[in-house]
């Protein structure tokens, strides 16, 4: 190899670096170490060089020990590269301690878990018969152990402890609840049991059940969604989890579904929350009055919601305390059992279980929560509702019997439905006509066929004449069992205690006489039935229990001058709502509906609230709340003119509808109302009652331009007769409004 000449790093210009390269130009480094080099820094270069010239001053053949060469580059940037190795070393020893740490906390959950589980399948102590001596069962070792003990458990986590696991579904909401968790909620949604067991407002929801619709409005007390006890399966705790993998795979990520997984242990609940919307709700939250109805004050919209709240109000729920749920006391809780009892025994067949108290005590709410437990255990019960102002499944005004065969969850409007029986009495109240009620409870009761428990629900009125009226629809329904309700505000009422029923008279029944005349009046209390001759058969007797009404505002009276109209109005809207086409998006107006055309000579009418001339009867009739009802006697048209009725008929009551218009030239009436073509047809009266359209139906109506139909601000109301509606003005001091 020849002589090359070394230059030192001093005083070496670009010449002297030109002539050094030609020099050794037998002598380059490899391709792969120059483009190493060139990413080094100014520095590392420098020191690079001063290397490379005493490597070829000492005669190293670079040619032939290209990877020596390449050494020496790679050593210059060594450093560095040891840095990042020694910094992903210690990141892979963190990650390999963390996973081990998860791990271990893993096992000793499920570990945990296995203890709880062999709790709840297993009794919790074993007696040991050796002499006199008892020592408690030792646990079981888990299965799959080879039989070694596990070494001390730690105590069970209290049940209920903790919030619910909310998770995002795909098309909803999938909330895992631990034993004896629950949730209170206000708004409406669509719940499916995934796994496990809850209870709703007294039902139980299995796995396997469809799904059920919910309203929680801020009328009523908030739903609560409750897991329960359920029986354990023969299963490992692995095997639970692979299952519910399987059950929530269609409905999540498979990130959340790894959380869901990871929060699972035995005696969990998994329900699946969706939005709920149908023609109905929309229909009704149309109106600006019942706008909030599920979503509370507009105040609170605008309030800022934390993450838990926003991923509820994704499926239109809103999460409240406990206290604003439905909770039984204690008296409540003895009559439920007491009466749960009697209608799966059915020793003397089949029990009639009426429920009377005041005003605002809580007789409908307890009535609903008895009716859900007893579907539980048998598949229907039948409900004979006597309350004219707060009907369950009616509009308003009737008197029906109803099987009811699905629970309950939501006030009256959510669920109107089809009745057994059903007779329109045209009033919120019978304080002008307690004959007529009773005759019309007598002819419903009538259909009742003993083939299913009976509740029956009695109005509010229960002072004067109403506890008289109350003494007279015991003797005639002959119930087996009646709860009584009262409260610290309200406790006038006497107890209806068998004896106290039997001797006291009614309204048009005689009770047992009392001391010497009981012999002399007894022959003609016995001899008749009929109530209008005074008296009726008196019953064996009935059970009498007794419940305190323990939540805020029982048995406050005032309370129902504004709440009870509101009510009757929402249960109103919610009939008129059946209205809606199921593919109606968006809802239709009532005034975009096609009316039914009914001929005057094909129905009769009759206006049962008041006296009215037949001049006036065809002004009374139009824009009128009506019953679509089936009379025993023959229509028959003797004029060009509508027929009228001289008199009240006790018959069935088809449906409902309003009258929209009425055409005296074609001579029929225009009929808003649900009622298929067919049962259209068994219609021949039209009955006019005291039952008023909600005054929102007429104020809102949208896309009507000028003056609205129906409405006027000037009327001469000096003509007999005439009379401005009654303006409720605490509608606007509402708390749901």
């Amino acid at each position: 190899m020849a002589d090359v000449m070394v230059y030192s790093k001093e005083g070496l210009s670009r010449l002297g670096w030109t002539r050094v390269r030609r020099a050794r130009s037998p002598l380059g480094v490899g391709r792969r170490a120059r483009r190493r080099a060139r990413s080094l820094t100014v520095g590392s270069q420098r020191r690079l060089r001063l290397r490379l010239q005493q490597a070829e001053a000492a005669g190293v053949a670079w040619l032939d020990e290209e990877d020596a060469a390449e050494a020496v580059v790679v050593g210059a940037e060594w450093s560095a590269r040891e840095k990042k190795a020694r910094k992903k070393k210690a990141r892979r020893r963190e990650r390999a301690e963390r996973e081990r740490r998860e791990r271990e906390e893993e096992q000793h959950c499920e570990e945990r878990e296995w203890s709880q589980l062999r709790q709840l399948r297993e009794p919790p102590t074993r007696r040991v018969r050796d002499g006199d001596a008892e020592e408690r069962a030792a646990p079981e070792p888990r299965p799959g152990a080879g039989g070694e003990s596990e070494g001390p458990e730690e105590p069970p986590r209290a049940p209920g402890q903790g919030k619910p696991f909310l998770v995002r579904a795909k098309a909803g909401l999938l909330m895992l609840l631990s034993h004896a968790q629950s949730l209170t909620f206000t708004g409406k949604c669509r719940m499916t049991c995934l796994y496990g067991r809850v209870q709703v407002f007294g039902f139980i929801i299995s796995q396997g059940q469809p799904a059920y619709d919910l309203y929680s409005p801020h009328t009523i007390c908030a739903l609560t969604i409750e897991a329960i006890n359920y029986v354990m399966p023969e299963k490992t705790l692995k095997d639970m989890k692979l299952e519910v993998r399987s059950l929530i795979r269609d409905h999540l990520s498979s990130a959340n579904a790894f959380h869901v997984i990871k929060q699972f242990s035995p005696m969990c609940s998994i329900v699946l929350l969706e939005s709920l919307e149908t023609p109905a709700t929309d229909f009704i939250l149309s109106y600006p009055a019942f706008s909030h109805l599920f979503s509370g004050k507009k105040q609170e919209l605008s309030s800022s919601f934390n993450l838990e709240q926003l991923t509820m109000s994704s499926v239109g729920i809103k999460k409240c305390e406990e206290e604003s749920g439905f909770h039984l006391s204690e008296s409540s809780i003895a009559a439920i059992e007491e009466l749960i009892t009697a209608c799966c025994e059915e020793i003397d067949g089949c029990p009639i279980i009426m429920a009377c108290g005041p005003k605002c005590i809580g007789k409908s709410t307890f009535n609903r929560y008895l009716i859900n437990q007893l579907l539980n255990s048998i598949p229907c019960v039948d409900f004979l509702d006597c309350d004219l102002g707060q009907t369950e499944f009616t509009p308003p005004g009737c008197v029906s019997l109803s099987n009811v065969t699905d629970p309950i969850f939501g006030p009256p409007f959510t669920h109107q439905r089809k009745t057994r029986k059903m007779v329109f009495y045209g009033d919120s109240s019978c304080e002008d006509d307690c004959k007529k009620y009773t005759e019309i409870v007598k002819y419903v009761f009538s259909a009742y066929q003993r083939e299913a428990p009976l509740v029956i629900n009695t109005m509010g009125w229960v002072k004067g004449d109403g506890l008289l009226l109350l003494i007279d629809l015991i003797r005639m329904l002959a119930p087996t069992h009646i709860v009584q309700f009262s409260s610290e505000q309200c406790q006038d009422m006497p107890l209806l205690t068998p004896e106290y029923t039997a001797g006291m008279a009614g309204l048009q029944t005689k009770g047992k006489t009392k001391g010497k005349n009981r012999h002399l009046e007894s022959t003609e209390s016995e001899s008749s039935g009929d109530p209008d001759e005074g008296s009726q058969p008196h019953s064996a007797g009935h059970k009498l229990l007794l419940v305190q009404s323990e939540f805020s505002g029982a048995g406050v009276a005032q309370l129902t001058q504004w709440h009870s109209p509101v009510l009757r109005d929402m249960a109103l809207l919610g009939y008129l709502a059946l209205l809606q086409p199921p593919e109606a998006k968006p809802f239709l107006p009532l005034h975009h509906l096609v009316p039914f055309q009914i001929p005057f000579g094909s129905v009769a009418l009759r206006v049962i609230h008041t006296d009215v001339a037949p001049t006036h009867t065809m002004y009374t009739v139009n824009a009128s709340w009506i019953g679509l009802c089936r009379i025993l006697e023959d229509v028959k048209q003797k004029t060009d003119g509508p027929i009228f009725l001289t008199d009240n008929p006790v018959c069935d009551c088809m449906g409902f509808g309003i009258i929209r218009g009425i055409s005296m030239v074609k001579k029929v009436y225009y009929v808003l109302t649900p009622l298929s073509h067919e049962k259209l047809r068994n219609v021949n009266c039209l009955m006019i009652g005291n039952i008023t359209i909600p005054h929102c139906v007429f104020k809102t109506q949208p896309k009507i331009e000028g003056e609205i139909p129906y409405v006027t601000s000037e009327y001469n109301f000096s003509i007999w007769g005439s009379g401005k509606l009654r303006v409720r003005k605490l509608l606007q001091r509402r708390e749901y409004l």
